[in-house]
């Protein structure tokens, strides 16, 4: 089946809104840290950490060793809490809120016109 003109029109204006939103400062700025975390050597090594002090917490469970298991559960907690607290990830985090921010303002403001356009023609 043929898109119609309304479609091809709708989505001309997606493409538009789309680059529009990717050339955001804010949504550059979350690319950027997004970039920067997924590439920073010392978050993934503590990624690795963490994994394998949680893999460890499992199998000393699973072998009934309660005091290895929450030797391993701490030193999960405290890789984890450093990753959190890294402030890359941190930059990243706050990026992220504004970023879902502005989505959600953007997503509220094209269901307003919509539901405005259709109470026009009802």
């Amino acid at each position: 089946m043929e898109p119609s003109i309304t479609d091809k029109k709708i989505n001309e204006e997606l493409t538009t809104l789309l680059a529009l939103i990717g050339e955001d400062e804010l949504i550059q700025r979350y690319k950027e840290l997004e970039e920067k975390v997924q590439h920073n050597e010392k978050l993934a090594d503590l990624v690795e950490q963490i994994k394998a002090a949680q893999k460890d917490a499992v199998q000393f469970a699973h072998y009934d060793k309660p005091e290895a298991e929450k030797a391993a559960i701490k030193r999960a907690d405290e890789l984890t809490r450093e990753f959190d607290e890294h402030p890359l990830v941190v930059a990243y985090r706050e990026q992220l809120m504004e970023a879902n921010d502005l989505l959600q303002h953007v997503t509220d403001m094209i269901q307003y016109r919509i539901n405005e356009e259709l109470e026009k023609e009802g």
